[in-house]
């Protein structure tokens, strides 16, 4: 599975970001995982084929995942976005046997 991410940039704070990620083929459970500087990889958002969402506890009640099974196509709408925010988003994808990721996209929140 081939996962294509696109959508990242500078922001200011209380700004708004959207990520697409699109995959080869359909898989299970698509989501977005985010790497600042010095840290390890953290989940920020997933769902599954049949809706079932799963946050990180600080981006809750911001971000929004969503996907289209039609085009195998996952979005992360990420609003009220804070200087912690700022990292590399890698698009995840995992059929319940294995992850399969996409390319980073910067994500930046600074005035």
């Amino acid at each position: 599975v081939q996962l294509q991410a696109s959508g990242g940039g500078l922001v200011q704070p209380g700004g708004s970001l959207r990520l697409s990620c699109a995959a080869s083929r359909s898989i299970f459970s698509m989501g977005w995982y985010r790497q600042a500087p010095g840290k390890q990889r953290q989940l920020v958002a997933a769902i599954t084929s049949v809706g079932h969402t799963n946050y990180a506890d600080s981006v809750k009640g911001r971000f929004t995942v969503s996907r289209d099974n039609a085009k195998n196509t996952v979005y992360l709408q990420m609003n009220s976005l804070k200087p912690e925010d700022t990292a590399v988003y890698y698009c995840n994808g995992n059929n319940r046997v294995r992850d399969y990721w996409g390319q980073g996209t910067q994500v930046t929140v600074s005035s």
